[in-house]
């Protein structure tokens, strides 16, 4: 395990970063900030941490808006009921949302990482404002850190991380009640563990690993774990809009009333703001998040010096080049904004064109045919599967040939299936390659028309 390293991030090295040039971790200790950006994360994160609670919560047809019941291999989505044999579906949509956030990024940089990406809202909208409220601002924390152990710091790491278990704890049941029910989830929280031993495991581990993400490995998992600050550097170009410092402007920098000097200051606040502690001053980085905090912390210095905002602002690589105006339209945005067009239509298509039920015919067990009195008997199996959260009533019949064994109707329960064994009979005689099996849903006249092969001798 590597050595945690409790040094606050500096611009003192040609490549700033959490992780160190030896490979060992330097702790990021952020500095609050206030702003417009500030502001505006804070209400994305409320607004997305209370829709993500609400979907379990808030039902449509006495259903939870999602419900992924993975144990009975049903998925309630929005109204919509899917069940195992849908699952081609999530091909589509998954295809649709990685296309459109690979515009958004090509677009606007990182901007999903900073203000959206769940690993960033709770950490820096639930865990950081703890460890603030608890700890106190950033030079507090460091003094804490470095200072010797004293009954007043265990009292303080103690209540921090008991905080952090009890968010964790509230997390991992809210996202258990994502696939089950939330008053089964909730009789579970109450009950005794032994009565839910599956579920308790995974609410446990889940709990723990939510506590080690964001008491101790927090921007790692951006900066080692996910992949999609490594493919940015595909997505993006010097059209697209990323957090960036305006070199012609800044530099040389220097203290505030040196000659000859930028408009940078060399305060190092655009750094100790920074959750995953780099300096945007040295170019765009993978580290780099797009979080805004160092344009809320750059245009607040500013401002206080009396100098223009917008050192650090969102724009494109190429007009901080000063080659010229950002340019809108180009070739991957097409690309892009087709492919992703693309999913979407596929995927309403598929939803709109999905069956609420579904027939398959098979052929039974044993002899593949039988002869009698000059007829050819074949014995076959429907299987019905019926999609709905309610019971149906479905017709049998059939194209060509008669059926016999089948009864007049079956009933099949709600997201349930049922086998019905069912023999075709056809003259011997009779040139019939294939038969045509006909099911309707009693009620809404749905119907779907299923084909099979006919065994029978060779003339």
């Amino acid at each position: 395990m590597q050595k945690r390293v409790h040094l606050p991030v500096t611009s003192d090295e040609p490549r700033q970063s959490s992780i160190a040039a030896d490979g060992r971790r330097k702790y990021v200790y952020t500095a609050d900030v206030t702003g417009r950006f500030a502001r505006l994360r804070k209400f994305v994160f409320a607004g997305l941490i209370a829709v993500w609670v609400a979907l379990p919560l808030v039902t449509i047809g006495g259903r939870p808006l999602v419900l992924l019941d993975v144990e009975r291999r049903r998925f309630f989505l929005f109204g919509a009921t899917f069940n195992a044999q849908d699952a081609w579906l999530s091909f589509f949509a998954v295809t649709a949302v990685g296309f459109v956030l690979a515009l958004s990024t090509a677009l606007w940089g990182r901007v999903f990482c900073g203000f959206a990406c769940p690993q960033t809202v709770f950490l820096d909208g639930v865990f950081r404002p703890i460890e603030r409220l608890v700890e106190g601002p950033r030079e507090q924390r460091i003094r804490r850190d470095r200072a010797p152990w004293s009954l007043e710091k265990v009292r303080k790491k103690v209540t921090k991380h008991a905080l952090y278990l009890l968010a964790s704890f509230v997390i991992a049941h809210i996202l258990l009640s994502f696939f089950v029910p939330l008053s089964t989830t909730l009789r579970m929280v109450v009950g005794s563990p032994s009565e839910h031993p599956a579920a308790f495991a995974w609410a446990a581990v889940v709990t723990l690993a939510t506590y080690l993400n964001y008491a101790f490995f927090r921007e790692q998992i951006c900066l080692v774990v996910c992949p999609y600050g490594r493919l940015q550097a595909s997505l993006v170009d010097e059209d697209s809009l990323v957090v960036g410092y305006d070199v012609r402007r800044g530099e040389p920098r220097g203290k505030l009333k040196a000659e000859g000097r930028g408009d940078c200051i060399d305060c190092k606040r655009c750094v100790v703001v920074c959750p995953t502690g780099i300096d945007i001053r040295n170019g765009l980085q993978l580290d780099c998040i797009g979080c805004t905090a160092c344009i809320d912390a750059c245009d607040d210095v500013m401002d206080k010096v009396g100098r223009e905002k917008g050192l650090i602002r969102y724009d494109a690589q190429r007009a901080f080049a000063g080659a010229g105006p950002r340019r809108f339209w180009r070739p991957r945005l097409a690309v892009y904004a087709v492919l992703g067009i693309v999913g979407l239509v596929a995927t309403t298509i598929a939803i709109t064109r999905r069956t609420s039920f579904e027939a398959n015919v098979v052929r039974a067990s044993g002899v593949p045919y039988v002869i009698e009195d000059g007829e050819v008997r074949n014995s076959f199996v429907v299987h019905l599967v019926n999609k709905r959260d309610e019971p149906a009533t479905f017709l049998i019949a059939a194209e060509g040939v008669r059926l016999a064994g089948a009864p007049p109707s079956v009933d099949v329960g709600a997201m349930s299936d049922a086998r019905v064994p069912i023999v075709v009979t056809t003259p011997s005689d009779a040139p019939i390659a294939r038969w045509h099996l006909v099911v309707e849903r009693v009620g809404d006249g749905e119907v779907l028309r299923v084909s099979a092969t006919l065994a029978r001798p060779r003339s």
